[in-house]
């Protein structure tokens, strides 16, 4: 079961075997890495196809001495979602390649059961919330004028509201004569954001404020 059924001439059995396994386990990819979090239907679909894609190129290349070229090669697919995307999201990309490469190489056995071995490991770590702070992480920003001193401003509010707050940004706004504060915070009770955002309304003159998630920070 765990020794590669590619012998030294590739028949169209295990070819199609190969690729089969491929599609499944990258099907169960795409349902395990981006099934219950917020994803585009085009990430889901990379992870679903990337294996059977991998998988091919392994088999053409299987015993050339450029092998070890393609195989960097394919792991350099991921370039693509490198920018935008999130670790866990890199991650999942690479877990997808891994599993690709093991079909091409004959290993349907390893790459079902590295598949079911990190699939579990994957869903406790999120099961048990590993990596998380107690608190709930936002992205405030707050519009304040180019009068005031923001320094302190707000620093009473965020030890009441907050168990952490960085100032990670500055920027003007309006033709210079707005400033917009962007923070890191890490919310004491979510439930209070509204008396939270309230609060600096009072401070700011009432003027824009946004509290959310970072969409480049989430799940790193």
């Amino acid at each position: 079961m765990l020794n590669s059924i590619i012998g030294g001439e590739m028949s169209v059995l295990s070819f199609l075997l190969c690729i089969f396994t491929a599609m499944v386990l990258g099907l169960l990819a795409a349902l395990v890495f981006a099934g219950r979090d917020r994803h585009s239907a085009a990430f889901r679909q990379s992870l679903a196809l990337l294996p059977p894609v991998v998988a091919m190129v392994i088999m053409l290349v299987n015993g050339n001495i450029g092998a070890g070229l393609a195989v960097a090669g394919t792991f350099a697919l991921v370039r693509f979602r490198s920018a935008p995307g999130s670790a866990k999201e890199i991650t999942a990309l690479f877990f997808s390649v891994a599993i690709g490469i093991a079909c091409g190489m004959g290993y349907v056995g390893y790459a079902a059961l590295f598949f079911l071995v990190m699939a579990v490991y994957a869903l406790a770590l999120g099961r048990f919330r590993f990596g998380e702070e107690g608190g709930v992480s936002r992205v405030l920003k707050i519009t304040i004028p180019e009068n005031l001193e923001y320094d302190a401003l707000f620093d009473d509010l965020f030890r009441e509201y907050t168990a952490h707050h960085e100032l990670v940004k500055v920027r003007t706004t309006n033709m210079g004569t707005l400033y917009e504060l962007t923070y890191a915070v890490e919310l004491k009770e979510p439930a209070r954001s509204k008396e939270f955002i309230d609060a600096i309304r009072c401070r700011n003159g009432n003027l824009n404020i946004s509290c959310g998630r970072d969409e480049d920070r989430e799940l790193m």
